[in-house]
């Protein structure tokens, strides 16, 4: 048997604002979260013994760093092996869904798909038990399409792959999923959605645009909420690196990078290539700025949210989805809380 264990805080400090309180191992990247990319991994490599093996959780199972770990040089990872910042979740996504798929059809089969569903290429589309789909287009010749158990696709969606929809969630009317896209369990999605992660129990229910974008859990993106993730200029887009301090070249299009409880309001504009902290509450006037840190209450101006506040909010939302917040989850929010008040 394998017992692996994974070495989250160097991980959690690079991949800021993502995973802050969900340990790192537990995001969701293509279809299957890393915990369960490297338990596979494991299971389908003989040449793996049985042992306790400890693994960087920012690092995934490619066949490269398999190699190392057979050779006992996994403690040296080269950088170009590790996931080193928040915006590179969702530049790798389109090959993880691609490879996370692959794993699953290997040996399983798909429920049919429905006879109103008009299917491109449907040997590509796998959908598990308890999945409802009412209609729409699942358009699978350019990449593979996952749909998990119990997940309610609504009439009118166009879903064009790769995407993964992962258990309980729910795709609303005349919803269109461009490739690229991970949608996490128990998600309510609606609008726009291309090349972005959804981790767990987060909310875009509306119109709006989420593009190149990665957000935690439990958020909500009110009615109306778009991101930009190309500048006017199609220059590179910078985006800021809590670890350095400073802003880094993310490429030529980065979008909206938000940690866990935080949550926007309406209408809101979210600038190219912007970074949003744990628990914040986002509102404001014109363009968001490109940071906003933990608890943070607003911008234009910007206040520190009120822990308790924060608690109780969050608190209210679990209880829309029959949830509640863990004693262990509060304490270490309050750890986020208690930090970002030094840093501020």
């Amino acid at each position: 048997m394998i017992d692996i264990s994974f070495s989250e805080t160097e991980a959690r400090r690079l991949l800021y604002p993502i995973a802050q309180v969900l340990p790192v191992a537990d995001l969701r990247l293509g279809v299957t979260t890393i915990r369960e990319k490297w338990a596979l991994a494991f299971a389908l490599n003989p040449h793996l013994k049985a042992s306790q093996v400890s693994v960087p959780a920012n690092v995934l199972p490619f066949p490269h760093v398999i190699d190392m770990l057979l050779s006992n040089s996994l403690q040296n990872i080269p950088e170009e092996f590790q996931i080193r910042h928040a915006w590179e979740l969702n530049q790798l996504n389109d090959q993880l869904i691609r490879s996370d798929f692959e794993s699953i059809s290997r040996t399983r089969s798909s429920a049919p798909v429905p006879k109103d569903v008009i299917a491109r290429n449907p040997k590509d589309i796998f959908i598990e038990p308890g999945a409802s789909i009412y209609g729409g287009w699942l358009n699978a010749e350019e990449g593979p399409i996952y749909i998990g158990k119990n997940v309610l696709i609504m009439e009118g969606v166009s879903i064009r792959g790769p995407v993964a929809i992962a258990e309980g969630t729910v795709v609303k009317m005349g919803t269109r999923i461009y490739g690229g896209t991970t949608i996490g369990r128990f998600c309510t999605v609606g609008g726009e959605i291309k090349n972005s992660i959804m981790q767990d129990f987060s909310n875009k229910a509306h119109d709006g645009y989420l593009g190149d974008s990665v957000i935690g859990r439990w958020c909500n993106l009110g009615a109306g909420t778009s991101n930009s993730n190309l500048k006017n200029t199609a220059g590179d887009v910078e985006v800021w690196s809590q670890a350095d301090q400073a802003f880094h070249i993310a490429g030529k299009k980065a979008g909206l990078y938000m940690g866990d409880y935080s949550r926007s309001a309406i209408n809101t504009s979210f600038n190219t290539g912007t970074t949003i902290g744990v628990s914040c509450n986002v509102f404001g006037p014109g363009l968001t700025p490109a940071f906003m840190a933990d608890f943070t209450w607003g911008y234009s101006p910007a206040a520190k949210f009120e822990f308790n506040k924060a608690i109780e909010i969050i608190s209210n939302w679990k209880k829309l989805k029959n949830n509640t917040i863990e004693e262990q989850e509060i304490q270490i929010l309050k750890h986020i809380f208690e930090q970002s008040l030094k840093t501020n």
